[in-house]
């Protein structure tokens, strides 16, 4: 079972849990009854609401980051690509996790769990921090920013995830990161149990991440 240590937190409920896929995702295209969960109108079973937006952001803001304009959650942004057209399938991992996430209010994260290295660790990104989130370069200023890390430093956040971990046609392994919060109880496990639930429906094996304390506290 994979080992996530979370940092002390007065605001995170996190969820998280690991994804085996039957094939390469590149060989495993979303049936349309998926993708149809990308527009609004579908008929979640979790839902969203402007109070889970707001504490979205004041878990955010916590360490000090500031989430707006292009630094705003990544479920806002879904939000608004959805309310243009122009939120499309990408594969069967990232779709179900943008399903979940458009509907549910919560950011979430995928990792390609081959090309992250363990220890996995959850905490603040020190002042300075960044990382390259697209194909093209772009880079996201993480200073105060909770974020994944790995061995090789942050990974994936609640806004932009990174290029060196993000999920392509050879993944059959992710890890998938909810980031809640205590203002919404339960909501993150809620949201999280019908995830894994779409997944499975595919074909994929969800498998429990056992989340712990560190022996230090990196805060």
């Amino acid at each position: 079972m994979l080992t996530l240590q979370v940092d002390p937190h007065p605001l995170l409920d996190v969820a998280a849990f690991v994804t085996t896929f039957p094939r390469p995702l590149g060989e495993s295209p979303s049936p349309a009854a998926l993708v149809s969960g990308l527009r609004l109108d579908f008929a979640a079973p979790v839902k969203g609401s402007e109070a889970i937006r707001s504490a979205v952001r004041d878990l955010l803001r916590h360490g000090g980051y500031k989430p707006t304009g292009r630094g705003k959650p990544a479920s806002e942004y879904l939000v608004r690509a959805s309310t243009e057209g122009q939120l499309a399938s990408i594969n069967l991992a990232v779709d179900a996790c943008n399903v979940v996430s458009l509907h549910s209010g919560l950011p979430i994260s995928v990792v390609d769990l081959d090309r992250a290295r363990p220890p996995f660790r959850i905490g603040l990104a020190p002042e300075g921090a960044s990382y390259v989130f697209n194909a093209s370069g772009q880079v996201i200023d993480l200073s105060g920013l909770l974020c994944l890390f790995d061995a090789e430093g942050p990974c994936a956040n609640a806004v932009k995830d990174s290029q060196r971990t993000k999920t392509h046609a050879g993944t059959t392994r992710t890890l998938s990161i909810i980031w809640g919060t205590k203002a919404a109880d339960g909501h993150a496990a809620r949201a999280s149990n019908w995830y894994q639930e779409l997944l499975r429906a595919e074909g994929a094996a969800t498998e429990a991440v056992q989340v712990a304390a560190p022996a230090m506290s990196h805060l």
